[in-house]
C-alpha cells in the first residue's frame, strides 16, 4: 500500500515537473520505463495509474493497440496550483482579510468529510475549530472547484470576513495551524539537501554524473519538497514566525533544481521521445 502510495505521488511529480510541459500525453510504456528508475515495477505503476484514473485524475486513450495517459481538467487544474506553489518567489500578498469555510455534512456522508478535510488542508487552509475552516489566501477558486467536484454546495457556508478580535491574526495562526513543526521540517530539508547539493554541485561540474542520474536525483527532490504542500500553508509574510526557515528552503531547492534541471530534462526526452 504505501509503495502503491510512493508510486503514485511519483507519477504526480513527473505529471507536474515533466509531461504536462511536452503536451500532457504519455504512452504507458514510457511511463513504466520512467518508474523503473526509481525502482517501481509495472505492476505497481498500472496499479497507481488505475487508481488515479478512478479518482479523476487521469484519463487513458488508446491508439492502435497502445494506451496513452493524459491529466483531466482537475489534475491539470491541481498541476497548475501546486506548480506555482514548489516554484514560487516570494510568500503571498495579503489583504487583511480571512476567508472562512463552515460546513455541516451529515454523517451519512462521513466519507465526503474526510475527503474535503484533507483537500482543504492541501490549499492551505487551516481548522479553527471542527467544521470551521480559515485561512488569509485568496482560495476563492479552489474553494468552488471543491464544491463543484464533491458537489455539496448545499453544506458549504464561504466568507470573506475582517477578524475582530479576541486577540490578534498571530494567535490565530498559532490555534489553526502548528508552524513550529513546520519549520522543524524545513529544518530537517535544509539539512539533508544542503549537503546533497554540495556534492552533486561538484560531480556535475566535473561531468562524473549521467543524465539518467540528474533525473533521478531532480524528480526525488521535487518529490520531497512537494510534501511541503500538505504542512505549509503559505501564509503571507506578515503572519509568519520570526526565523521562518521556508525561504531559505525554498531558495535551496530552486538553486538544486536549476543545477540538475537540464541533463534530468535531456534523460526524460530521450525516454518519452
Amino acid at each position: 500500500m504505501d509503495k502503491q502510495f510512493k508510486t503514485r505521488s511519483m507519477i504526480f511529480t513527473l505529471y507536474g515537473d515533466y509531461i504536462r510541459h511536452y503536451g500532457n500525453v504519455i504512452w504507458i510504456g514510457g511511463l513504466i520505463r520512467l518508474l523503473e528508475e526509481f525502482g517501481h515495477n509495472e505492476q505497481s505503476v498500472r496499479a497507481a495509474i488505475s487508481r488515479m484514473s478512478k479518482q479523476g485524475w487521469l484519463q487513458s486513450e488508446k491508439r492502435g493497440n497502445k494506451s496513452y495517459y493524459s491529466l483531466t481538467e482537475q489534475g491539470k487544474a491541481r498541476m497548475e496550483e501546486a506548480s506555482k506553489r514548489i516554484y514560487k518567489s516570494e510568500s503571498p500578498q495579503w489583504d487583511g482579510k480571512w476567508r472562512m469555510l463552515v460546513y455541516s455534512i451529515p454523517e451519512s456522508k462521513r466519507h465526503l468529510r474526510d475527503e474535503l478535510r484533507k483537500e482543504l488542508v492541501w490549499s492551505g487552509f487551516g481548522s479553527l475549530t471542527n467544521s470551521c475552516w480559515i485561512t488569509p489566501n485568496p482560495l476563492e477558486e479552489q474553494v468552488h472547484r471543491l464544491v463543484e467536484k464533491y458537489d455539496i454546495a448545499s453544506y458549504i457556508t464561504f466568507f470573506n470576513a475582517t477578524y475582530e478580535g479576541m486577540s490578534s491574526p498571530h494567535d490565530l495562526v498559532n490555534e489553526c495551524w502548528d508552524l513550529g513543526d513546520v519549520n522543524a521540517k524545513y529544518s530537517q530539508f535544509i539539512k539533508a539537501y544542503s549537503e546533497k547539493y554540495y556534492i552533486d554541485k561538484n560531480l556535475v561540474e566535473k561531468g562524473e554524473i549521467s543524465d539518467g542520474q540528474c533525473f533521478v536525483k531532480c524528480a526525488s527532490l521535487v518529490h520531497e519538497y512537494r510534501k511541503f504542500l500538505f504542512v505549509d500553508p503559505n501564509l503571507p509574510e506578515e503572519l509568519l514566525p520570526d526565523q521562518w526557515l521556508g525561504d531559505s528552503a525554498a531558495a535551496l531547492f530552486s538553486d538544486y533544481h536549476e543545477l540538475l534541471q537540464t541533463p534530468a530534462t535531456r534523460f526524460f526526452e530521450s525516454v518519452f521521445e
